[in-house]
């Protein structure tokens, strides 16, 4: 709003509302219950400079701070409509939590027995719930495979999981590992650099796209103290490749540890990723919890929010003595997960069918429905489209689904709407994919949708032709 022409008899700043009597407003003080005081105050200051630079009338401050006030939020993250049709997305966050899960993160934010035993009074293990959980989703069949028994530990993430299994287990010994499974994850991490951080080292075997039984044979001697095999995430080596089994290194590794003749066993460490629980036929190069334990490692380290539909966590399932031998170690009580997580991890796992596993098994037919729909309201065409599962999860493996197409231009305007919508820009096209969006909020991608358009239109029918300095046949696309 333009701020009217000042009185040259008077000073408007002297007309902008006092501090504490804008403090004083009834929407300000029913906000204290989820705003703090310096919240508050900041907001009260900002509308009182906008209205001393001029930028709006002394008299729209308090229109301004009730404005504010209602519309701020304790955190400024944002719920976002995910159209981009990557399920396990990393930059929204991941997995979405199952109902089940929110519901336990709410009952959890209090004080919880999550270390405590109410029957006798007294200390507990601390995540029962959640162990008793992940050894419950293991198929008997692993159970009977692994006769000394399985145990659990839950950690703040995956690549925490490794740097315990790998410390506590290598040591400062050497850790041999192929190396076509040296992999970079996000953000620049390289999971050699995570795991020779505590001291522990590795000896690289192989090449990039073939490794045999001979070489990690031929590596294997007095200093070393494990072995690691890593699932590559975010690419795939095809062609002249080759690579050992984890039931090949179980073989080597009782070999090793026999022909020592002291009983120190050769630990085979195994980091699957994902965090598939058992075999997903959509996913048939995507290895398991189940596979992996069955196959004969004695620790398998998986995240809780790719896959498996769960909060951020680090998985590590095996052999009892060498859990037992982790959660021990000084460093588990670094990574430690809390109380949310736990019992967040503990409903995934018990409750009903997350939205990752919906939206993977999504039903092409019934997405093409509600893309018609979503088209005939906003007049755009339907395309065919490949949702990804995302999160460094089977890279490469097409979901195949559908995406309304808009204008390039919607694509912005829809991720500052409300509610914030991201789609996919390609190819000079904004695609709006509804595999990742819970069906009930379609309504409100519809309007999300619509309100963008009419954004778009006001802003182009504000323009005078010529104004931009664009020829009237130019195209506004990304001129890739």
């Amino acid at each position: 709003m333009t701020a009217a022409p000042p009185d040259r008899g008077e000073d408007p700043r002297r007309r902008i509302p006092r501090t504490d009597d804008l403090l004083a407003l009834p929407e300000v003080v029913d906000a204290r219950t989820r705003l703090s005081e310096t919240v508050l105050r900041s907001l009260v200051t900002h509308a009182q400079s906008r209205a001393r630079s001029g930028e709006i009338n002394p008299e729209d401050v308090t229109p301004a701070v009730r404005a504010a006030v209602a519309s701020r939020n304790a955190t400024i993250l944002r719920p976002v409509l995910n159209a981009t049709g990557v399920v396990v997305h990393t930059n929204l966050g991941r997995a979405p939590l199952p109902p089940a899960a929110v519901e336990a993160v709410v009952a959890s934010s209090g004080y919880v027995d999550v270390e405590l035993d109410l029957v006798s009074g007294q200390r507990a293990k601390r995540g029962t719930g959640t162990r008793q959980a992940l050894l419950a989703a293991v198929p008997a069949a692993v159970h009977a495979a692994v006769p000394e028994g399985l145990d659990a530990l839950v950690v703040n993430n995956g690549a925490a999981a490794l740097v315990l299994a790998t410390t506590a287990l290598a040591g400062t010994g050497e850790l041999i590992v192929s190396r076509g499974e040296l992999v970079e994850i996000g953000a620049g991490f390289r999971l050699p650099d995570l795991i020779t951080s505590t001291g522990t080292r590795l000896r690289e075997v192989g090449t990039t796209n073939r490794t045999h039984q001979a070489d990690y044979a031929d590596a294997i001697g007095p200093q070393t103290t494990g072995l690691l095999k890593v699932h590559p995430s975010n690419f795939r080596v095809d062609g002249f490749t080759s690579s050992v089994s984890i039931a090949e290194l179980r073989t080597l590794a009782d070999e090793e540890a026999a022909g020592r003749g002291d009983g120190r066993p050769l630990p085979l460490i195994v980091d699957i990723g994902s965090g598939l629980l058992t075999p997903d036929p959509l996913l048939p190069d995507e290895p398991d919890l189940a596979g992996a334990l069955t196959a004969g490692a004695d620790v398998v380290i998986a995240s809780g929010d790719k896959l498996l539909g769960g909060p951020q966590a680090g998985i590590l399932l095996g052999r009892r003595r060498t859990i037992q031998r982790l959660a021990t170690h000084p460093l588990a009580r670094a990574v430690r997960a809390d109380k949310l997580t736990l019992a967040a991890l503990e409903a995934t796992l018990t409750g009903g069918p997350s939205p990752v596993a919906r939206s993977l098994h999504a039903d092409p037919a019934r997405l093409r429905e509600r893309a018609d729909r979503l088209a005939a309201a906003v007049g755009a065409p339907v395309v065919a489209h490949e949702g990804r599962v995302g999160g460094g999860g089977a890279p490469g493996v097409p979901l195949a689904g559908w995406a309304v197409r808009l204008p390039e231009e919607l694509a912005p305007l829809l991720r500052t709407g409300e509610p914030a919508v991201l789609p996919r820009v390609h190819d000079g096209a904004c695609l709006v994919d509804l595999r990742c969006i819970p069906e009930p909020d379609d309504g409100r991608l519809a309007d999300a949708a619509r309100a963008a358009q009419a954004r778009l239109a006001s802003k182009n029918s504000s323009r005078s032709p010529g104004s931009t300095g664009d020829h009237p046949d130019q195209s506004h696309g990304s001129g890739r």
